[in-house]
């Protein structure tokens, strides 16, 4: 006889047992009631923020405001609208001011208890439940292609519906009722699940952002919903294999130190799927330590787009909007739950910039740490993020120079080396360009993307044809265009297999240097660019040097484009102005959209061209020519009929006939504008003369300024250690270096 048969042998005691079976179930019930919330934020985390709104502090006056919005917006009728349009139409608006009403209202009710914010919450999604399994694919969903939505013209939106709704829903699940909660759940979360995962196979599996929201939404909604399957799915792709899912695109869309390959534009944007779901990872299987995976690849994901950035701007490469900044609510939400984490002091001062407290454990951790006093210096670095899963697809490279690390110092300048990989669908055709950015501003320009964000009359928000015919095409970035024809001649499968090579990068007090070289952006050309950017110790100048070889095996034209912001000053040569009548600089690949406005064919020597920038400084940039080159001047416009294009301008350097060239300049920001107390300083260049010298092994570059003083940068080709000694003569006197490279003033 068995235990449970001897205790059971009279019905008084097979009662008890009932009874207390009873019970354990109930309590099993309650305990799972009492799960909730449990993604982002936990019970504990709502214990401490219930008693945090009553107290004075930052925490408490974002509850109050986020308390009055929510309110404001409950005064007006619950609209759930059937999908009608596109990016930045009135549908797709309210569909998304709906998932953050939701999810601030879910929030409100676990705060203060008060039942009419999960009544919101409870009706409006009952209208979804209504609303969905009516649905097909959506009206205005892009021709051909493979990843429509529902609710939204694209899956992407509606995985980011998902990933807010369900924690709403979370936040709200122990004030439904079983029917209520069968309703939501049968009529909108599986339905929506299953149309972003089984019903989309090709968008799910895919390793790219969109994969990331979608494979994010469906594990968090099966954490909330107890279906193990859906999380293990989300992970490791639909049949489990591993080939795809969260934890793949972990492995391949970051390098080691946690750049991603999109560029910092997408990777602010799919920052939010990944550390949302790591989250929630570690809330319901901490077993799994995903914030320890892959030597903590999503912690260095957070901390990698903080450097993405320069005065609180993202650095604007690939398909990028140019008005995204470190205060956008993705990093804020990174930045929140990286300090939870870590406690990193230093988080705290980009938590000051954004300027936003979320309603989170995590937020209640920043707001306290700030209220309290705790931020430290963020400290800003030049650094080469390796790109590609390996980090050895080449680079991308950020050289600072700054009197302080704080994130909006204005004195700080910065340039941005781009010898990366192409990233993916939303890469541009522009291996080794740069960008150069001083006081503030960006000087020397890259155009972004050709979008009007979420403003419909404008292609209904979506990236412009013109992304396309100039946005991506290499003559519209600071890189060496060739026979007027793009890099891999702008096919995307050839630009994705191949990549520069990095080949060196120095980080000292003086001298940030860095080069690249790729043999596959043309057949049989080889482009290698090095770029430095030098302080003058004694001269209190910075500048940057640029030498950009080009050999061929053939003859070709080479064309070297400067785009740049502000006003055009003077030259010093002449030029040839199209005052009155002008026309497109070429008919395809990005040429079709310049107007040519003059052209010049400055003399063997030095050319300069000045410009002067709203911040109130002056730049020149100084060039060796050849006698036989030529410098033209465009303005992006030229057959754009629904002026989709900013009219920016550029300075082209141009040599035709040629199979070997060196482009070597100068950059020197110099001088003072001051419209409003009417003063003008140092508006003309201090460099009166270039002169390169090239050998085997060692680059040379002199500069020799107004005043008579000199000094020499010269550096190895290839990356050598500190000990390697190196010669080259120069002017008829030979000089000695030790490592990669040397910076020299030249006494006379």
């Amino acid at each position: 006889m068995n235990y449970f048969t001897r205790i059971t042998s009279s019905p008084k005691q097979i009662l008890a047992v009932v009874v207390f079976l009873t019970l354990l179930v109930l309590a099993f019930s309650i305990k799972a009631e009492s799960e909730s919330p449990r993604l982002v934020s936990t019970q504990d985390d709502i214990a401490e923020m219930r008693l945090a709104i009553e107290k004075p502090g930052s925490f408490k006056t974002k509850f109050e405001q986020q308390k009055r919005s929510v309110d404001k917006q409950m005064e007006q009728a619950i609209t759930v609208p059937v999908p009608a349009d596109g990016g930045g139409g009135y549908t797709h608006e309210r569909h998304k001011k709906n998932y953050k009403l939701m999810y601030q209202a879910g929030m409100l009710f676990q705060l203060t208890q008060d039942k009419k914010y999960a009544d919101l919450v409870r009706d409006m999604l009952l209208q979804y439940a209504d609303l969905y399994p009516t649905l097909d694919v959506h009206p205005k969903r892009k021709a051909g292609a493979n990843n429509p939505g529902k609710l939204f013209w694209q899956s992407l939106n509606e995985a980011v519906w998902l990933v807010y709704s369900i924690q709403a829903y979370d936040f709200v699940l122990p004030n439904l009722t079983e029917k209520e909660i069968t309703k939501i759940e049968q009529g909108i979360f599986r339905p929506i699940v299953k149309f972003l995962s089984v019903d989309s196979p090709a968008t799910f599996n895919k390793v790219h952002n969109h994969g990331t929201w979608l494979t994010s939404g469906v594990g968090m909604a099966g954490y909330v919903l107890n279906e193990p399957e859906w999380v293990e799915q989300a992970l490791y792709d639909l049949d489990k294999s591993g080939k795809g899912g969260f934890l793949k695109q972990l492995d391949e869309l970051f390098s080691p130190q946690g750049y991603y390959n999109e560029g910092p534009y997408y990777q602010r944007y799919a920052l939010m799927p990944f550390i949302t779901f790591a989250k929630a990872i570690e809330t319901n299987e901490p077993e799994r330590k995903i914030f320890e995976y892959r030597d903590g690849i999503v912690l260095k994901a957070i901390t990698t787009t903080i450097q993405l950035s320069y005065n609180g701007l993202f650095f604007p490469i690939n398909d990028a909007i140019k008005s995204k900044g470190i205060d956008t609510i993705e990093l804020v939400n990174g930045v929140t739950i990286a300090y939870g984490l870590t406690g990193d002091t230093g988080l705290l001062e980009i938590a000051q910039i954004q300027d936003q407290i979320i309603l989170t454990g995590d937020g209640l951790k920043v707001a306290q740490a700030l209220d309290a006093g705790k931020a430290t210096p963020y400290e800003f670095e030049s650094v080469a993020f390796g790109d590609g899963a390996d980090g050895t697809q080449g680079a991308l490279v950020i050289m600072r120079q700054a009197s302080s690390n704080k994130a909006t110092e204005t004195d700080s300048q910065a340039v941005l080396f781009k010898p990366a990989a192409q990233g993916l669908g939303h890469g541009h055709f522009d291996k080794l360009t740069w960008q150069f950015y001083d006081k503030g501003a960006e000087i020397v320009s890259d155009y972004g993307a050709a979008r009007f964000l979420n403003v419909e009359a404008k292609y209904g928000g979506r990236y412009l044809p013109e992304n396309k015919t100039y946005a991506k095409q290499t003559i519209s970035h600071n890189t060496v265009v060739v026979d007027e024809r793009s890099h891999f001649d702008a096919n995307l499968e050839k630009g994705n297999a191949n990549h520069p090579e990095h080949l060196f990068f120095v980080n000292d007090k003086n001298v940030k240097l860095s080069s690249a070289t790729i043999d596959s952006a043309y057949e049989g050309v080889e482009l290698t660019r090095t770029l430095a950017l030098i302080n003058l110790p004694e001269q209190d100048q910075t500048l940057v040097i640029d030498v950009f070889d080009v050999n061929s095996k053939k003859q070709h034209q080479f064309d070297l484009p400067v785009h740049y912001q502000g006003q055009f000053i003077d030259s010093n040569f002449a030029l040839n102005a199209n005052d009155k009548t002008m026309s497109a600089l070429g008919n395809e690949n990005g040429y079709q959209h310049l107007w040519l406005k003059a052209q010049a064919t400055p003399d063997a020597g030095l050319a300069r061209v000045t410009w002067l920038h709203d911040n109130g400084r002056f730049y020149t940039q100084s060039s060796i020519e050849t006698g036989d080159s030529q410098i033209l001047f465009t303005q992006i416009g030229a057959n754009d009929p629904n002026f989709n294009l900013r009219n920016e301008n550029a300075f082209i350097h141009r040599v035709k006939n040629t199979k070997k060239h060196s482009f070597i300049s100068v950059l020197e920001p110099h001088g003072e504008y001051n419209p409003s107390k009417e003063f003008t300083i140092s508006a003309t260049s201090k460099v009166s003369g270039l002169a390169h010298v090239d050998n085997d092994n060692v680059t040379a570059v002199l500069i020799t300024f107004l005043d008579g003083k000199e000094w020499v940068l010269a550096y190895n080709k290839q990356s050598v250690t500190k000990t390697k000694k190196s010669e080259f003569s120069l002017k008829g006197k030979k000089y000695k270096f030790s490592g990669q490279y040397l910076l020299q003033k030249i006494t006379k």
